[in-house]
């Protein structure tokens, strides 16, 4: 009772803190250009820590961290790490400032006007626009479900659905009132609330009784499975290698996170993000996946209904009965989740209404004012976030397949064109159609493949591998493709290139 009263006065008091941000920054969204992007003039410090708090959600913290922590042990932080340095590291010093730059040049606010701007077809716009549509509903989906396990294991006699439809009255409250803006710094003041929680997280974890220490969690561990303490995890290194991959390139084609490229104020500012948000995402990562190993050591090395409930069970194992100090720490890694998850939900959302509103709505509706379309995005928010809590309450598969679904589709779609976009002169439409297209196709046949060899079950296992030749293919297709067709028309290619990257 006293674990209950002690989360619930944190989430009040977190849920009014993010309510009032959004009536706050209710003055900057009055315009499309504020509502998506907060008029291109977003610092650093925001910027980073909207980048990271939009890539480390409760998939990561239960699903990922919960399955692969518990199946492979330490070497798991490699995940971490990769998303680390690939996903953050290298994806701001080689997309940040070409993207700004370009997306300026085009004026776009969206990944489907910036495909329609740098290849000249409209139809990219109109494709690309229903991919995001139709796969980030499932995605933002799994965050709700992920955060739902972690709210169950703490108020038992509460449903799971009213669980997740708090998490989405809040989101919607203050990202229809405040948009872009009211997103950063409610990701700004979530991503401090992360660092405190991750942090506190890691040392009571370790230097709980129940370890002792890092060096005898090592051993508590190697005496279950020598695998479990193996650098590479054993025999695992294949599927660890998959989900690293997927996980840290994956971000690079997302639409939701290449679009807090758009909006960073200056390359000044970039510079410093690069920093912050790495630093954040190697903090974050390592404490997601080391309390996911940890998991056997709190839990007598027996696994919970599923993974979902690996990360859950072992903080309250951890926390949960040990005094009001531990359960004021539960309180603020329960709001580290919470954070995680509606930073998260709020990029996703306003992606998939983006896509609707600009990239889809000019397609059908006459008389298409920007009064129009403002009114309409804030409506789309509404119903993005309605609909992923709609389909969250759904039976359906373990949250980490359909994150890997989502991420293999969306990012094998768009990764190819977007990146060697940035870069080439010599990318054609035909390249981009190529690339986009094949990593759909890639997805879905392999998919199709496996469920009628092996069953759906045997697809899911797989859906990394997947992921990860639809990316690669997506590169492949559309640089190959684009050697063998007629270049762009030179006013496109000028037109994209206008604004060079030290700009």
């Amino acid at each position: 009772m006293q674990l209950m009263i002690v989360t619930l006065v944190a989430l009040v008091f977190f849920c009014g803190l993010m309510v009032w941000i959004g009536i706050y920054t209710r003055r900057h969204s009055s315009t499309i250009d504020g509502f998506l992007m907060g008029n291109r003039n977003i610092g650093a410090w925001m910027s980073a820590f909207a980048y990271g708090t939009a890539y480390f959600s409760a998939v990561i913290f239960i699903g990922y961290a919960g399955k692969n922590g518990w199946d492979i042990g330490m070497a798991s932080i490699w995940i971490g790490i990769g998303n680390a340095v690939i996903g953050c590291l290298l994806a701001w010093l080689l997309l940040a400032r070409r993207t700004r730059a370009m997306t300026r040049s085009l004026d776009v606010k969206t990944m489907p006007e910036f495909f329609e701007g740098r290849y000249g077809v409209k139809g990219m716009k109109l494709y690309s626009a229903l991919i995001i549509f139709i796969f980030l509903v499932p995605y933002s989906s799994a965050v709700y479900k992920g955060l739902g396990s972690m709210f169950t294991t703490i108020f038992p006699g509460v449903s799971v659905n009213v669980c997740m439809l708090i998490v989405a009255v809040i989101t919607a409250v203050f990202l229809v009132l405040g948009g872009y803006v009211a997103a950063v710094y409610t990701d700004f003041a979530q991503g401090v609330i992360m660092i405190a929680g991750t942090l506190t997280m890691i040392l009571f974890l370790t230097y709980n009784q129940t370890v002792g220490g890092f060096s005898a969690a090592l051993d508590k561990l190697a005496s279950l499975d020598s695998g479990l303490v193996d650098v590479f995890g054993g025999g695992n290194w294949r599927f660890l290698l998959l989900n690293i991959l997927l996980t840290s390139f994956g971000t690079w084609g997302l639409p939701q996170m290449v679009s807090k490229f758009y909006a960073v104020r200056d390359n000044a500012a970039i510079k410093k993000a690069t920093i912050v948000s790495t630093c954040f995402a190697l903090l974050i990562g390592f404490g997601a996946y080391y309390t996911g190993s940890l998991g056997r050591l709190y839990l007598d090395n027996t696994l919970p209904a599923n993974y979902d409930y690996v990360v859950p069970a072992t903080l309250v194992a951890a926390f949960g009965s040990t005094g009001i100090f531990a359960n004021i720490v539960l309180a603020v890694i329960m709001v580290l989740l919470l954070s995680a998850s509606m930073s998260t939900l709020s990029s996703i959302v306003l992606t998939s209404s983006s896509a609707i509103s600009v990239d889809l709505a000019p397609f059908v509706i006459k008389d298409y004012t920007k009064e129009r379309q403002m009114l309409l995005t804030r409506l789309l928010c509404l119903l993005f976030v309605a609909l992923s809590y709609l389909f969250a309450t759904l039976q359906i598969a373990i949250i980490v397949s359909i994150m890997s679904f989502s991420w293999g589709v969306v990012s094998g779609s768009f990764i190819g064109p977007y990146v060697l976009g940035l870069y080439s002169k010599r990318i054609t439409k035909y390249g981009a159609w190529a690339g986009m297209l094949g990593g759909l196709l890639i997805v879905a046949a392999f998919t199709v493949y496996k469920t009628a060899l092996a069953g759906f079950d045997a697809a899911i296992a797989d859906a990394p591998l997947y992921g990860v030749l639809a990316m690669a293919a997506s590169f492949v297709l559309t640089y190959g493709v684009s050697l063998v067709t007629p270049p762009l028309n030179k006013q496109i290619i000028e037109k994209a290139f206008l604004i060079k990257e030290k700009a």
